[in-house]
């Protein structure tokens, strides 16, 4: 998740073997573009690129490599092109009016913890990080991860977070869970704009995110917003009870 330059090449001979002791299928990284001979030598393959994920001029990659034909294979591929079909018709579209301005929404602090890990529970069976643990949520809080809600009254019914990076400069909008009955009112989009004007007030230039494939909305949410599109991680993700294919999204956000 994080390459540390002294690391470069030997941690790769580290991936490999925790890989073939461990039984896994893939291997994911995500390193700068500077370092990709070396992972090209060890029969990594580039899934997708983000311009400036390092600071300015310093490209971003995320690599794999697969332990397994089956893990190389892409599934429900129609519907993952489709999907990103549908999310570039959105371009730009921004927000619409109606559902502008949402004045409930707020930063979270520890005392939301509990809500937040039971909101993250109904949403998502399955998450590649433990953010059903309250105390998961209140570490992260004190670290670098910003969690934002939306509420119905005393209720939170959406979330997201701001994964920041404040060496690179990058953020991951991320974390994206809108309970059920809540769902249609745009919401998603709510808070990334939200998201987008802090992290820009604070100084982050580029931000991203990995979105589930098969969500269309998701996926249009960020195109909506005019982020563009950087590649697809193939059966990358144990999210909602199944490994799915994710989406890189990028955005510079500007000084």
């Amino acid at each position: 998740m994080k390459l540390h330059e002294e690391d470069v090449p030997l941690i790769l001979d580290d991936l490999d073997k925790l890989g073939r002791d461990r039984g896994y299928s893939k291997i994911f990284a995500k390193v700068p573009a500077r370092h990709l001979d070396h992972f090209k030598k060890h029969e990594y393959v580039t899934e997708a690129l983000v311009p400036d994920l390092f600071g300015a001029g310093k490209e971003g990659a995320f690599v794999s490599r697969f332990l397994t034909t089956e893990r190389s294979a892409m599934h429900h591929g129609d519907q993952i092109s489709h999907n990103l079909e549908l999310a570039n018709q959105k371009r730009g579209a921004g927000i619409p009016a109606a559902v502008s301005p949402v004045p409930n929404i707020s930063l979270l602090g520890p005392d939301d913890a509990e809500e937040m890990s039971r909101v993250y529970a109904e949403v998502f069976p399955t998450y590649p990080f433990p953010i059903h643990d309250p105390e998961y949520l209140r570490q992260t809080m004190a670290e670098n991860i910003a969690y934002y809600g939306i509420r119905d009254g005393d209720r939170i019914v959406a979330l997201a977070s701001a994964e920041m990076d404040p060496v690179a400069l990058n953020v991951e909008m991320t974390d994206f869970a809108t309970l059920p009955d809540a769902l249609g009112n745009g919401y998603a989009l709510v808070l990334l704009i939200h998201m987008e004007r802090d992290m820009k007030r604070l100084g982050f230039r580029t931000a991203y995110t990995i979105a589930r494939a098969l969500s269309a909305g998701m996926n249009i949410t960020f195109a909506k917003l005019s982020y563009d599109h950087g590649g697809t991680l193939v059966n990358n993700t144990n999210i909602s009870g199944q490994i799915e294919s994710m989406n890189v999204w990028h955005k510079a956000l500007g000084s």
